[in-house]
C-alpha cells in the first residue's frame, strides 16, 4: 500500500482546523462559563456595530479558538461569524486555495486583513461560510477588518500590512502577545487547581 499523506509527499501545506464562531443570547454568562469552567482566557473583545464580540483561547498560538457574538435573539447576520475556519502556512497558499475555491464555484469571496491575520471568506456550494486564513507576525487589537486584495503579490501585502499594523492600537510582535496569553492561561489553570478544581488528564 502506497502512502499519499504529507510524510510521503512532503510538508502538508493544506488547511488545518482552527476555530469557530457562535452567536449567543447571554454573552456574559457564556464567557464566564468558558473561562471559569473550561479555563479559557479572554484575548480580545470589542463591538461590531450593535453586537459585542469576545475572543477566547486556551492555546497561545491561537488568537482565538472560540468566538462568541451577542444577538442570538435577532436573525443572525452571518457575515460576522458562524463559519468553519482553516489555517494555512503562508500567503501564497492562501491565495492558491482561495483561487481554487472560486474556480470550484465558491461564492461571496472576500479578502480581509485582520492585521494579526490575512483571510479569505466565501460560501461553499451549500451556502456554508468558510474562512481560510494565515497568521501575520504581528498583533493588533481585535476586532479589525480591512479589505484585502488577494490578487496582489504576497510580499507586497506583507510589507504593506506590517507598516500599517505599526500605526494601530495594541501593536506588538505576535510572539510577545502569545507569551502574555501563555502566562494568563497558566495563571488561570493554577487558580483553578488552587480552588480545588481538577484538571482532566
Amino acid at each position: 500500500m502506497t502512502s499519499t499523506g504529507p510524510s510521503a509527499a512532503g510538508p502538508d501545506r493544506g488547511p488545518s482546523f482552527s476555530h469557530m464562531g457562535v452567536f449567543v443570547n447571554d454573552l456574559a454568562r457564556v464567557v464566564d462559563f468558558y473561562t471559569a469552567v473550561l479555563d479559557f482566557v479572554e484575548t480580545d473583545r470589542g463591538d461590531l456595530g450593535d453586537r459585542q464580540i469576545v475572543f477566547l483561547s486556551r492555546d497561545p498560538r491561537e488568537h482565538h479558538q472560540v468566538v462568541f457574538v451577542s444577538g442570538l435573539r435577532e436573525r443572525p447576520r452571518e457575515e460576522i461569524v458562524n463559519q468553519i475556519s482553516f489555517r494555512l502556512p503562508d500567503l501564497e497558499a492562501l491565495q492558491a486555495y482561495a483561487a481554487r475555491a472560486q474556480a470550484a464555484g465558491a461564492t461571496e469571496m472576500r479578502g480581509i486583513n485582520h492585521g494579526n491575520a490575512w483571510a479569505a471568506y466565501f460560501r461553499d456550494p451549500e451556502g456554508n461560510r468558510i474562512e481560510l486564513f494565515v497568521d501575520s507576525p504581528w498583533y493588533i487589537a481585535q476586532p479589525c477588518r480591512e479589505p484585502l486584495d488577494l490578487s496582489r503579490p504576497a510580499a507586497e501585502i506583507e510589507a504593506e500590512t506590517g507598516a500599517w499594523c505599526r500605526t494601530q492600537p495594541g501593536y506588538r510582535p505576535a510572539a510577545e502577545f502569545q507569551a502574555e496569553i501563555a502566562a494568563r492561561i497558566a495563571a488561570r489553570m493554577a487558580a483553578s487547581r488552587a480552588a480545588g478544581g481538577s484538571t482532566p488528564r
